[in-house]
């Protein structure tokens, strides 16, 4: 990929546009293997799931992760109202600074009481995301595909905006394709695609309509092969970049010949 196309979020810059979660793998060899696979540099992990001091702990996955390479993205999954976000968030504060990132107010912002579908909560997000943003937290909410609480999100001071192509942990893929690229259109801070992705030809296609990044966790902690999924995912994602950074040729109602007449008969010519 070209040096100058990264990813800013926040004051941090990335190369690699593929994030990655860190539940539901089989095994701590799976999680870390398929992190290190897939050459993501960002890394969510749910707070609740986590001992709430690392330094005494030696069984946590994320002993085993280089931090100096990676960057945690602390994320309030679990959280039913803003109240239990904004504590997850200051506790997700806390765990970074544990692992040696001080400066890490990430966070991936979750707020859903939906138990059944997981749905994010627009009002419960809208209310924590306001809170953070001015305690100095680098926000990424994750919302339903709703282009204008992308943008009051937005006009809130959020780094990103993070909407799902599908429930979480489904894989249906990208359900919500035309809001989505409503969202990407409208949008002037990056736009990841969060949760629904099953398949690396999602992925790729998320890319295409010209999203900044993927995060998913699912599709590649549940596969037969986490490893090779997490390699395949990360394939993907710079595909759809480089396809959306090239511009597809413009679509045509008739067969076009890949060798035109004029050119065959230039060729017998010379």
């Amino acid at each position: 990929m070209n040096n100058a196309d990264k990813l800013k979020i926040g004051n941090k810059l990335f190369d690699s546009r593929l994030m990655l979660g860190s539940g539901k793998y089989r095994t701590i060899d799976d999680a870390v293997n398929s992190i290190n696979s897939s050459d993501c540099e960002i890394v969510t992990v749910a707070i609740r799931r986590l001992p709430t001091n690392l330094t005494n702990d030696n069984t946590s996955f994320l002993k085993f992760l280089d931090w100096e390479r990676l960057w945690l993205l602390p994320n309030t999954a679990g959280s039913q109202t803003a109240e239990e976000a904004i504590r997850m968030a200051y506790l997700g504060h806390e765990l970074a600074c544990q692992i040696g990132q001080e400066d890490n107010f990430f966070v991936k912002l979750e707020v859903i009481s939906d138990p059944k579908y997981l749905l994010p909560d627009p009002v419960g997000t809208l209310k924590a995301a306001e809170f953070l943003v001015k305690k100095g937290f680098t926000v990424l909410p994750y919302i339903n595909a709703d282009p204008m609480l992308a943008l009051h999100l937005e006009d809130l001071g959020c780094a990103t905006v993070m909407p799902l192509g599908s429930p979480i942990g489904s894989g249906q893929g990208l359900n919500n394709l035309a809001n989505i690229q409503i969202i990407i259109e409208n949008s002037n801070v990056p736009v990841i695609v969060d949760a629904g992705i099953g398949t690396p030809s999602e992925a790729t296609m998320a890319m295409e309509l010209g999203a900044d990044g993927v995060l998913l966790n699912t599709a590649v902690a549940q596969a037969k092969s986490p490893e090779k999924m997490a390699l395949a995912m990360n394939l993907a994602v710079q595909a759809g970049r480089l396809g959306y950074l090239s511009g597809r040729m413009e679509k045509k109602y008739y067969a076009n010949p890949s060798s035109p007449l004029n050119q065959i008969s230039q060729l017998i010519s010379e």
